[in-house]
Formats: C-alpha cells, sequence, structure tokens
C-alpha cells in the first residue's frame, strides 16, 4: 500500500464520507492499493483511539465501507494490520464489494450518445484530447455518485448543455468538499444538502450565448473604446445577469414544502461568450445591490471606495431595475454564488493535483488574485506550474455575495473558503476572504511526447 493525499482519496471517495462520522472521528491519513481498487482512511475518534477503514468499489463503481481494522492505543498498530487486512481481502475482492443494494448501472458521461457530429466540441475535446486526461479519471468516480434527476444530464452534457451540466458538476463536487450530503429526494431545486449546521438548497443557472431567429450565434457588443467597456460593464453585463436570476426568482422555489424555512442559494456563472466569465464578475455585485464603488486616491495616497447607488440599468431599448436583492420576492433569496473558475480548467487543475492523469501533461495557470493591500485598486497577477500536490481546493475563487434583506441569512460556515461579500448601511461591501483568493484565471495545457516506457 502506498500513502496518497486527501485530495486523491476525495476525488475518488469523498462522496460516500458521512458528516455524522466526522464529528465522531478525524482522519490522519489515505492509502491506496496498485489499481486503485482498495483505499483505507486512519482514523483517531473522541476517545483517542485509532482504527482504519477500507472502501472499495460496489458493483456500481462507487468506493463504499467493506471493512475495518480493530482499535489500538496508537497509529503504529494500526498499519500492520490494515496492511494484512487488505491483503486478505484483495483475494477475493469481486465477492467482498457487493453491497447487495446495486441497482442501476454507473452512469457514463464519456460512451457517446449521440452522432459525432451533434456532439459539442467542448466535450469532444474532454473526452478525447490527451491533455484533459486528468479531468476524465477525475470525472470519472464524481458521476458514479452523481444522480440525473432530470434523465438528460449525458445527453445535454454531451451536446448542446455542455457548459450548463459543467457548472452543476462543478457545484456538486463544492457541495461535497463542504461536507454536505445530498438529498436527492425531490429534484427542485438542483440541489439540496444537509449537514450537521443544517441545511442549504442550491438552484444553479447561467448566462448562455445570445442567438439570433435562426439560432446562429451573435457577437458580444464592441468593447474597442473606455467608453464602450464602461457601459458594457455598468449597463450590459448586469441585464444579462438579470435574465436568468430574475427568472429563477419567478419559480418561487421557497414556495416547496422542503425548502421553506432553509436558505436558498442561486448559482450563476456565465457561459455567453468563450472565457467571458474571466472578466464580468465586476458586473455581478453592481446588479444585485444596486450600487457601483469607484476606487478614487485621496490626496495622502491611500484608497477610498465610493458607493453610488445605481437605480437602473439601459442597453438599447431595454431596461432594469437594478438591485435584485430589493426585488419582490427577493428576500427569499439568501445569496448568489459566483465563480469564474468554476470550469472545466479547475476540473483538469484538480486532476493533476490528485495525481490522476498522463505523466507528459504539464498545466499552466496564469491569473489574478486579489491583493490583500488594502490600498490597491488592482489585483495581483500569478503564475502557476500546476502539478500533483497543486493547493487548490474546490471552493476556492467562489464569491458569495449574501442578501441584506434575507428572511433565512446564510451561515457563512456553510461554505468555508469562500469569499463572503456583505452590503454595509453605508453603501460599502464588506468582505471576508481566504488571504489567496484567485478572481480568474486561464489555464494552459501542454502534452509533452511521452517517455514514460523508458524510465527506469
Amino acid at each position: 500500500m502506498r500513502q496518497i493525499s486527501r485530495l486523491r482519496f476525495d476525488a475518488l471517495a469523498a462522496y460516500t464520507r458521512s458528516p455524522l462520522v466526522a464529528t465522531l472521528s478525524h482522519e490522519l491519513g489515505w492509502f491506496e492499493w496498485p489499481d486503485s481498487r482498495l483505499i483505507a482512511a486512519l482514523l483517531v475518534d473522541t476517545d483517542d483511539e485509532y482504527s482504519a477503514v477500507i472502501l472499495a468499489p460496489d458493483l456500481n463503481e462507487r468506493f463504499r465501507w467493506i471493512a475495518m481494522t480493530h482499535f489500538h492505543s496508537v497509529p503504529e498498530q494500526v498499519l500492520p494490520e490494515l496492511a494484512a487486512l487488505a491483503e486478505g481481502l484483495a483475494k477475493d475482492l469481486d465477492e467482498v464489494r457487493q453491497q447487495g443494494d446495486e441497482q442501476a448501472v454507473a452512469m457514463d458521461l464519456f460512451a457517446p450518445v449521440r452522432p459525432a457530429e451533434r456532439l459539442h466540441p467542448d466535450f469532444l475535446q474532454l473526452s478525447t484530447h490527451a491533455g484533459y486526461g486528468p479531468a476524465r479519471a477525475l470525472i470519472e468516480p464524481m458521476m458514479r455518485w452523481h444522480e440525473d434527476g432530470d434523465g438528460n444530464f449525458v445527453e445535454q452534457f454531451q451536446t448542446t448543455g455542455f457548459d450548463t451540466r459543467m457548472w452543476e458538476l462543478y457545484l456538486f463536487a463544492v457541495i461535497t468538499e463542504a461536507g454536505l450530503v445530498l438529498d436527492r429526494t425531490h429534484v427542485v431545486p438542483d440541489f439540496v444538502g444537509r449537514g450537521p449546521n443544517g441545511d442549504v438548497c442550491i438552484e444553479a443557472t447561467s448566462i448562455n450565448p445570445s442567438r439570433d431567429r435562426k439560432g446562429q450565434l451573435l457577437d458580444g457588443p464592441p468593447r474597442d473604446t473606455p467608453e464602450s467597456q464602461q457601459s458594457y460593464v455598468q449597463d450590459y453585463l448586469p441585464i444579462r445577469y438579470a435574465g436568468p436570476l430574475t427568472a429563477k426568482l419567478s419559480k418561487r422555489y421557497w414556495e416547496q414544502p422542503h425548502v421553506d424555512g432553509k436558505p436558498l442559494i442561486f448559482a450563476i456563472q456565465d457561459f455567453q461568450e468563450p472565457l467571458s466569465m474571466t472578466w464580468t464578475r465586476s458586473a455581478l455585485p453592481t446588479y444585485l445591490y444596486g450600487m457601483a464603488h469607484e476606487p478614487h486616491r485621496r490626496s495622502d495616497g491611500s484608497l477610498e471606495i465610493r458607493a453610488v447607488p445605481v437605480a437602473s440599468h439601459t442597453w438599447g431599448s431595454k431596461e432594469v431595475q437594478s438591485g435584485f436583492f430589493s426585488l419582490p420576492g427577493a428576500e427569499n433569496v439568501s445569496a448568489v454564488l459566483f465563480n469564474s473558475s468554476g470550469t472545466i480548467s479547475k476540473f483538469n487543475r484538480m486532476g493533476v493535483a490528485a495525481g490522476f492523469g498522463p505523466l507528459n501533461v504539464t498545466l499552466i495557470r496564469r491569473g489574478v488574485a486579489a491583493d490583500p493591500d488594502p490600498n490597491a485598486s488592482e489585483p495581483t497577477s500569478f503564475v502557476h506550474i500546476v502539478g500533483e500536490g497543486y493547493p487548490e481546493s474546490w471552493i476556492e475563487g467562489t464569491d458569495v455575495y449574501h442578501n441584506p434583506h434575507a428572511t433565512h441569512p446564510l451561515d457563512p460556515e456553510m461554505l468555508p473558503g469562500a469569499a463572503h461579500h456583505r452590503l454595509m448601511d453605508d453603501g460599502q461591501v464588506e468582505t471576508t476572504a481566504p488571504r489567496w483568493q484567485p478572481l480568474s484565471s486561464v489555464t494552459s495545457i501542454v502534452v509533452l511526447p511521452d517517455r514514460s516506457a523508458d524510465l527506469p
């Protein structure tokens, strides 16, 4: 057996972890056997006793508990027993891995369900390109636990709904990382997460490309001058955010009995243009709070942020009221979540970090991150070479904008690691964020000649 990172263990088995068990024990280390058919976690419980649990894929290829060691007073006594126990289980693995409750066939995201000409080009890249091997290896075990409530997840993922389904898959990973258990009793909203600190409901939505009446993609507005760029951010983008958010508001999810009394989050992503989510983030809080925030330098060089109320946004003949959180019914929405990094590139980076995929794939991540200097008016740039052990989490880069009028406020502890934003009485936005908070990034893939056969 070999020791592995928690990230790799979680990629295979986080979806079976019970939050209740996490309150009774703490995981100290993680292990894997050849071919990833057995994995284990070393635990210490509240009585300071040490043990280990072994998991194997069931008939649906979901990693689940099959055995555990005895309890010991020191961890050194656990490891030899764990190795011997795993060796015995491996001899009859086909029998002992059966749980007896397997039913449906495990979901296969990458087996084409439509002719090649109908498949989304990004799906084709993901499913066939060597550079996306880490993402594929990460997504496969995840999808064995994802339940298709709508019945068309795979078909849409492969064709017209690739982006939005990727966004839902990302949210599934965030919820799992937060230690919440998904309640699949109901189809809407998209996710109901249950945890020791309460429940939270999340509905996913997105800004999609604009099309003409014939279905042809329309180009976005010009942004070749400072004036057009300012108008784009202050008016065009808020209107684009308003469409899907107000459409979700009209669904009145809070009237569902299983949602009533629980925090409700709308999670939105921007897919209107390639890489659009990397530059449209700043427009979202303006629309949500009905407040623009303009930086100014005082005479002593210190930074001042001036809050300017915004009544509406106008683009051509279209006008929408600003301040989504002030709309009738919006008090039932606890927060709006956004992450510019919630794309296939994050899955690829997380896959590499967990040790999945071919060794000849190198990822280079470039972007900008929040500058912790209170007098900084611009973000700081970064360049990272992504390798195994790269310190990234699913929640990293997430912005949660809290509704100041929420009937059921969201506890920030339900989404630890995100940047949480709140509108204060003076119109300023108070932000609580990790010291490292990437705002946007682009990841390049470098596939080198495969020389693994030449290694000693």
